[in-house]
């Protein structure tokens, strides 16, 4: 557990950045993934709930840490919009990925429409 820690940022926070945020990190806030975002002068950064996954972090958290606005989310009011879909996390590598209708991954090659497979030795 301690190596993993030390070494390992996907797991969570690393006993370096632990330290570091308890020293010289500022709270600023948590959004409903439980994400918590700190900052120290112009760095920005968030400790992630689970699993440092990029995807987690909502739009008005993303454009607070790479400074497309000054103020965070927890001192202004966000409206969500009626359009907005719920947070789907990256099924990249899972049975969940997305397959576009004609892959390879989809089914037989040879039925998709406008293929034809090479067969060996066949005249062209």
């Amino acid at each position: 557990m301690f190596l993993s820690r030390l070494f390992t940022w996907w797991n969570g926070q690393t006993l370096n950045t632990q330290f570091h945020t308890w020293l010289r990190g500022n709270y600023v806030g948590v959004d409903d993934q439980g994400n918590r975002y700190f900052q120290n002068g112009q760095r920005r950064w968030v400790i992630f709930a689970g699993e440092a996954e990029a995807s987690w972090v909502p739009p008005e958290w993303h454009g607070w840490l790479h400074h497309t606005c000054e103020t965070p989310p927890t001192e202004r009011s966000v409206s969500r919009q009626d359009w907005e879909k719920p947070h789907v996390p990256n099924m990249t590598g899972t049975n969940k990925a997305y397959v576009p209708k004609g892959s390879l991954r989809s089914g037989n090659p040879g039925a998709r429409p406008g293929y034809t497979a090479w067969t060996p030795n066949s005249p062209e």
